[in-house]
Order: structure tokens, then sequence, then C-alpha cells
């Protein structure tokens, strides 16, 4: 939300801290084609962002009309410093199989789903025209639907190290940190945690819940969603030149956010190397998801004065304190000590920076009459232990924001390089 705000975890800054039967002994396409089934057998080409599948010959079946597509291939995970989209639909997932082998398959199955999402391809043959007695390949909710600049995004978490589960435990980098319990965190079990997640980016809602539904639904037998969230009114933009966005509390957030084009600051800040120990994270990043609360109705009830003393900004403008623009540098000293944006700044942590996508949410009620909404909270660094822990300490234990916000879930997960050609896939650097 502000210079403060790309380095912490809370509501203003972005933190505040989901066998076949075959007619007339012919072999069922799953069977073939393997969608959820034994093998995966698609012929399909990639060729930059874009996959051509195959229906029967060698003609693309396109899930959507032409439209805006971001590049799958790279050698960084898209959604990550891309521009941040409009709607999210993010997923954790626990790995029910014990078999390392059916678990690599799966990732595999899941790289091939990803490529042809992201560019507008339907998964697999598609959702009609096959085998009347097979399921489809594609749940076909997206079908006639643009690419809507789609991004997934998988990460891996700290009990998929565990040992004797896939002999990974050598593997587990250090900055993948089982992170502590803070002062006031109140976590859900049941919103925490999780082997695997896959983070769905798009402008359109329908396609990010299509795409987290079908690697669901590819992984039914392997993995189980352990939870999942809805987000919309992205809180936090890579793009600085654009409009920067409002949390639900009516102030803007992420007004210093890394650059997603500051390649420096993304070097130093987001992306790990090699030289941090561990190899196959190079390329990668490190990210942390916090569930955060706010307490609406009491914060809609509070004056303007000390809403705005509570963030350090004006709620028109987004100024700092005695600044007049929103990105005037500020002076921290002239907030109160209590202030958010005072504690978050890097300024005030020795540094840390971290990369904010965070996305509002409202889920129904709380059954007492109140909104459940609030801030799902994203952040991408280099290191947890000197990005999102060191801020989160400080905020969880002075800010004057923890009046209205309650940290309700909690995950970390070590987020891989890209996948870089046709040929590769997700995970493939930590299972070689």
């Amino acid at each position: 939300m502000s210079d403060d705000d790309m380095t912490t975890p809370t509501a203003h800054e972005g933190t505040g801290t989901p066998g076949d039967d075959t007619a007339a002994g012919a072999p069922s396409r799953r069977s073939v084609l393997g969608w959820g089934g034994a093998g995966l057998a698609l012929g399909a080409a990639a060729a930059g962002g874009t996959v051509a599948a195959l229906s029967g010959g060698s003609d693309p079946v396109p899930a959507a009309a032409s439209g805006s597509a971001v590049p799958f291939h790279g050698e960084h995970q898209a959604g990550i410093a891309t521009a941040v989209q409009d709607r999210l639909h993010f997923a954790a997932f626990d790995v029910t199989t014990k078999d390392r082998a059916e678990l690599v398959k799966l990732l595999k199955d899941w790289t091939e789903a990803a490529r042809r999402m992201t560019a507008g391809q339907v998964v697999g043959e598609g959702a009609f025209g096959g085998l009347a007695q097979a399921p489809p390949d594609d749940t076909g909710e997206a079908v006639g639907l643009k690419p809507s600049r789609l991004t997934l995004t998988i990460g891996f978490g700290p009990s998929l190290f565990a040992k004797d589960r896939f002999g990974l435990e050598g593997r587990r980098p250090d900055s993948l940190v089982d992170l502590e319990l803070f002062p006031r965190d109140n976590l859900d079990p049941a919103r925490s945690g999780g082997d695997l997640c896959v983070q769905a980016c798009a402008d359109d809602p329908q396609v990010a819940v299509h795409a987290i539904r079908n690697l669901a639904r590819i992984g039914f037998g392997k993995i189980a969603v352990r939870w999942s969230q809805l987000g919309f009114g992205k809180t936090s933009s890579t793009t600085p030149d654009a409009q920067t966005p409002r949390n639900m509390m009516g102030f803007k957030d992420g007004t210093r956010n890394v650059s997603g084009t500051d390649t420096a600051a993304l070097d130093k800040f987001v992306w790990a190397a090699a030289s941090d120990g561990s190899d196959w994270m190079a390329g990668g990043s490190y990210l942390v998801a916090r569930r955060i609360r706010m307490h609406i109705e009491t914060w809609d009830r509070t004056g303007l004065q000390e809403q705005e003393d509570v963030f350090g900004r004006d709620k028109g403008e987004g100024a700092a304190v005695g600044k007049s623009k929103e990105r005037d540098e500020p002076f921290l000293k002239a907030m109160k000590p209590t202030a958010h944006v005072r504690l978050a700044h890097p300024d005030s942590n020795d540094g840390a920076t971290i990369l904010r996508r965070g996305y509002s949410f409202t889920d129904g009620t709380d059954g007492l009459g109140r909104l459940d909404a609030g801030l799902f909270f994203l952040a991408y660094q280099r290191d947890v232990r000197k990005g999102f822990v060191p801020v989160q300490r400080r905020l969880a234990k002075n800010d004057a924001l923890n009046e209205y916000i309650q940290h309700v879930g909690s995950a970390v997960f070590a987020v891989p390089p890209g996948v870089r050609d046709k040929d590769d896939w997700w995970g493939r650097t930590l299972f070689a």
C-alpha cells in the first residue's frame, strides 16, 4: 500500500499481517490419454507460451476465443512479478498418495494441463465430442471464454519434505521455515498449511475457478483439496504506473510494492539464487499466504482521523502524514509510533522487502451477523526469514491496525523456478 506496504504482512500492506467403462471393449480415451487415469500420452506441441492441442488429428482445440494470454514458459513462474490480475482462486492440497512416482506423474500431468489452460486451450480432448461412456477431459465452464491473462503458480509446503514421505527431507530449503505463532494469531488448522498450493489468477473469475477445478479433478485419488480461497479486488499492484488499488478498509494498498519490471529489486528481494543454499530453487521464490479477517463493522464506526492515524496516510490521496502526494517519500517519525506504515516500512525493518499480491475477500457472514471479509495476503520473497517474519513480528507486537484485524489462516510454500520448455515440468528441479 505504500513504501512501507511492500514489506509488510498486514491488511494495508497486503499483510497486517483446491476405472472408466468402455463401449464394446474399445479402450477409453482416459486409458489412452491418461487425464485423471493411468498415463499421459498427449501429443501436444508447445511453442512460446501457447499450446496446440490435438483433437483426433492435428487441429488446435481452443477453449476460448483469442484473447490475452500470459506465456507459461520462462525462467520464473508466471503469477509472481506478472501484472496483477483482477481475480484469484487459491487452493492448498494434501498429497494422499504415498508413491513418489505417482506424485511425479501428477506434477507432469498438471504441468501439461496448465500449459493448455493458460493458453486458452481445453484440457485433453475437451468437454464434449468424445466417448459418451467416459467423463469429459475438461469440465467445460471455460469454453468460449478468453484466456483472461490466467496464470498458474505452484508451491511446495514444508510437510511435503517430511521424513519417510517422498525422500525429500534432505532437499528442504533453509528458507522454507515453519512460521511461528505470532501474537494475536487465531489460526484455523482447516485454513492453514498444505503439501502443495496452486495460485490461479485471471481477469475472469470463472477462468480461475475452472483451472483449479480441473487440476483437482486430474489429481483425484492422489491429492485432496485442503482449503481454498476466492479473491477479488487486488490490493497490490506490480505495475506502479497504474492506479494504486484500495483494500476493504478503503485505503490505497501497495503504493511502493516491488515493480514487476524492476529486475534489480526482484533479484535482490524476490528470486532465490543457487548461492542461497538450495540449487533446485534458483529462479524460484518463497510464498507466505495469510487469511486476514477484518473487523469491518468496528472499522466502519471509527472516525476518519483515527483511521488515518492507524495507517499513517490520508484516505483520499494516500499521502503519508505531512505530505501532499501518494508517492512522496514518507517521514516516518511524523507518524504515530503504532502507525501501520511506520512499522511496516523497510526503513523500520533493516530494509526487509516483499512483493505482495493480495486480494480482498468476503465469504458470507460469521453466523453473528457480521461479514466474514478481509484480506487474503500473498507475499513473495527470497527468504521468509528476512522478509515476512521480521516485519510480522514488529506488526504483531505494536501495530494499531491489530485492533481491527486478525490472522486466521496461514501457510508457507517454496515456489520452484519456471517451466523452461515443453519438456520441462513443475518440480523437475526438486525431484530430479
